[in-house]
């Protein structure tokens, strides 16, 4: 008992201590430091990219979010008030609904891709199906069709109802969480993921 609460008591103490260097970084390079803000960018950098990728599923278009959204918290590092990281991943999501908003009005939208073990890019709903479907060749014929079906029917949501489905399904957050980050309330999100749940169950009911 008495080791568990000097490892929890150590564990605080890292945790207090890891904020205390950030908050000195993060006024550093409010002050004009370029290289605190270089350091900030390497402690989160990877996060960024992987949040972008599971926000916006194609991968040539991370890149573009990643640089978007440091240009932001640059621009705007003066403004910084909460957590760090609470505030970057929040940029970091509007970034990307604004790039899905763009993307939507070109007509070019896409289902959620995910990367295998060979490095291609397949659809996410495709590779579920596929791994059902392993046990039954026969059955690879209709998991290729449902990744199309459903590639047609992301194109219906809206970018909002998009990003919504996939912090909801892809990065495993919370309503609360998703309503906070877009700057909206829990009901609200709740509201997004319902619709776009019913709007991709009724263009893929055929294959119930």
């Amino acid at each position: 008992m008495g080791m568990s609460v000097a490892l929890e008591g150590d564990a605080r103490q890292a945790a207090a201590a890891k904020v205390a260097e950030e908050h000195g970084l993060i006024r550093k390079a409010q002050a004009g430091d370029r290289l605190a803000f270089e350091e900030l960018v390497s402690r989160y950098d990877k996060d960024v990219l992987r949040l972008a990728m599971n926000l916006v599923r194609r991968p040539e278009d991370a890149p573009d979010i990643y640089q978007e959204s440091f240009l932001r918290v640059y621009r705007n590092l003066q403004r910084f008030e909460c957590s760090f990281y609470t505030w970057l991943y929040r940029i970091v999501t509007n970034v990307a609904l604004d790039h899905l908003r763009r993307r939507s009005s070109r007509r070019e939208d896409q289902a959620p891709a995910v990367e295998d073990g060979e490095g291609t890019t397949r659809d996410f709903f495709d590779r579920q199906a596929e791994q059902r479907a392993a046990a039954n060749p026969e059955r690879s014929l209709l998991g290729q069709e449902l990744g199309e079906q459903i590639a047609e029917a992301m194109k219906q949501l809206s970018p909002r109802e998009r990003l919504v489905f996939e912090m909801k399904h892809h990065e495993g957050m919370k309503l609360r969480a998703i309503g906070e980050l877009l700057g909206t309330s829990e009901e609200t999100a709740k509201n997004s993921l319902f619709r776009a749940t019913r709007k991709l169950r009724a263009s893929l009911k055929f294959m119930r």
